[in-house]
């Protein structure tokens, strides 16, 4: 065991050139530097924000769908059939040959079949209500931490001159504004895998989870080797574009169709400003160029970097999917419900500390 965590926090992978973890644990008088232990503290704060979305949802967003017209539903039920519940349990969308063995061993039509399949997976989908109480309080999330952040960062002088996240680094002194906004960015994300577990469970259960995970991980360590300059920066562009999102997703099951086109417009915009000019000449600039000018490569940089660089091509895959949704938006007028469907799954693979 000991062997492995030396392995893991190896000094000489995740820091400077003479530098040590025991030079971070010993900061001047006055002067704090993160320790990893501080990131504890999100786990409780996560099990709070996961009762304060509860409550959220049941006192503000529920009464919100209401006013809206959005109602529960019940959906429709499939026929009770032990032999094809026990299929739909290890695979809910069985292909042609299975559905015409099931066909004889029923003595079933295949249509029918087909429709059972359907009818039982739509039972399991949450509710439009559900939906929107869930993007009006990602919505809600999104808007208060973005705003917590850029206040943070406005005041900051590495928002204006990014060679400044690079200076004296890693002895940068901890702000309570950075520890608050990494550890409430980390709790959201443990809330969310935490409730993956408790939720209606969707079909990209596993894609969310490692989602999460990677998620999770890429702001510890971020926290743990001091990048929270960067990594600031990093949460905050990303957090701007996904207002939008969750707003145009509102308005889409709510029906405004109109207002639904009009955020996703301006969700495109947002996210080709943020995701594809400010993260790569801005924030993707600092860390690949100016910390190699002033603090010199080793051996964790080369994997930052490289993540960096990979989540930018993903950004430029993404903006292709969304530019799509968008001009057919503009041109024939509709985003559908399907098509949110599919960027909700593509979009939140983001690992937002260094997505």
């Amino acid at each position: 065991m000991e062997l492995l965590e030396a392995w893991i926090w190896s000094e000489r992978f995740w820091l400077p050139e003479n530098v040590s973890w025991a030079d971070l644990e010993h900061p001047p008088p006055g002067v704090e530097y993160p320790r990893l232990g501080h990131m504890l503290y999100a786990l409780p704060l996560a099990v709070g924000i996961y009762v304060l979305r509860q409550i959220f949802e049941r006192l503000v967003a529920k009464p919100c769908a209401h006013i809206l017209q959005i109602h529960e539903g019940v959906p429709r039920q499939a026929q009770p059939n032990a032999v094809l519940e026990r299929l739909y349990q290890s695979k809910t969308c069985p292909d042609m040959k299975q559905t015409e063995g099931l066909a004889k061993q029923l003595d079933w039509d295949v249509r029918k079949i087909q429709r059972w399949f359907r009818v039982r997976r739509n039972q399991d989908r949450p509710s439009t209500q559900i939906k929107f109480c869930e993007s009006m309080w990602r919505f809600t999330f999104y808007l208060t931490i973005f705003m917590y952040g850029i206040c943070h960062l406005w005041e900051s002088p590495w928002m204006w001159d990014t060679r400044q996240c690079w200076h004296n680094y890693p002895f940068q002194p901890l702000s309570p504004e950075q520890y608050n906004y990494y550890v409430a960015e980390l709790a959201f994300y443990w809330s969310l895998m935490f409730s993956q577990f408790i939720d209606i469970q969707r079909k990209d259960f596993m894609i969310m989870f490692v989602h999460h995970m990677a998620t999770i991980l890429l702001i510890t360590f971020s926290y743990a080797n001091n990048m929270l300059r960067a990594g600031t920066l990093v949460l905050c562009v990303h957090d701007a574009s996904d207002i939008f999102l969750e707003a145009a997703k509102l308005a889409n099951y709510a029906k405004y169709q109109k207002l639904c086109d009009g955020m996703f417009v301006v969700f495109s915009i947002s996210f080709f400003i943020a995701r594809l000019i400010i993260y790569p000449f801005w924030i993707v600039r600092s860390v690949l160029l100016e910390s190699w000018e002033i603090i010199g490569p080793y051996q964790a940089w080369w994997l930052l970097n490289g993540l960096l660089l990979v989540l930018q091509t993903l950004h430029i895959i993404w903006f292709y999917l969304i530019a799509r949704i968008a001009i057919k938006a503009i041109f024939k007028g509709k985003v559908s419900f399907e098509q949110f469907e599919l960027y909700r799954v593509c979009s939140n693979i983001t690992t937002p500390s260094h997505r």
